[in-house]
């Protein structure tokens, strides 16, 4: 698949979203694979697995942020009254952060925060 700049043509993604990839070689599902990994959905080792994936992902986000912003990890940490190791541990994915936390982050971030229910 040669395409200028990476990109697929058309018609490239066209027979790539009619591929059936279970018949494929090589490939194998993705929630097989989460499943080898780290456990069953409703099991104690897939939860933890997921809180780890979903605090990585706020991590990601907020760094991204603070990024666009131009705002070190000292300067957003003394934004919210903690230390930057407290940041960075949270941009890593390596704490649970409390909802208050979360909140005053995403406030010195610019971020509004809403609640839909479902």
């Amino acid at each position: 698949m040669k395409t200028a700049e990476n990109q697929l043509s058309r018609e490239e993604l066209q027979r790539l979203r009619q591929t059936d990839f279970k018949r494929v070689p090589g490939f194998a599902d993705a929630e097989d694979l989460l499943t080898a990994e780290n456990g069953a959905p409703g099991t104690a080792a897939r939860a933890d697995f997921e809180a780890k994936a979903h605090a990585w992902y706020f991590g990601e986000i907020l760094r991204a942020r603070r990024k666009e912003l131009g705002m070190t990890q000292k300067e957003l940490a003394e934004n919210i009254g903690r230390e930057r190791t407290y940041i960075n541990r949270i941009e890593k994915g390596e704490t649970d952060m409390q909802l208050s936390s979360f909140i005053r982050i995403a406030e010195a971030l610019g971020f509004s925060l809403r609640l839909d229910s479902k």
